[in-house]
């Protein structure tokens, strides 16, 4: 499963793939950047770290939604 983190750079907001040096996509907004992420994730399996505009952890999301194991049982 491909890691990404959404998080704050300069001005801008980014998607970026876990381990790359080029964000997928910038946004303005958080807003714009959350709603670019689900069109983005749509039919990938992969999870995205959410970050708070000073950096810090805020959550995580998995795509799709039935590969979060935290939603199994045990």
């Amino acid at each position: 499963m491909d890691n990404y983190h959404l998080t704050k750079d300069g001005d801008d907001w980014k998607l970026q793939k876990e381990g790359s040096d080029r964000a997928i996509k910038r946004s303005e907004t958080k807003a714009a950047a959350m709603e670019h992420m689900k069109g983005y994730m749509d039919g990938k399996e992969g999870s995205v770290k959410i970050h708070k505009e000073d950096g810090e952890f805020q959550e995580e999301r998995t795509y799709p939604r039935s590969a979060d194991p935290r939603s199994s049982k045990g």
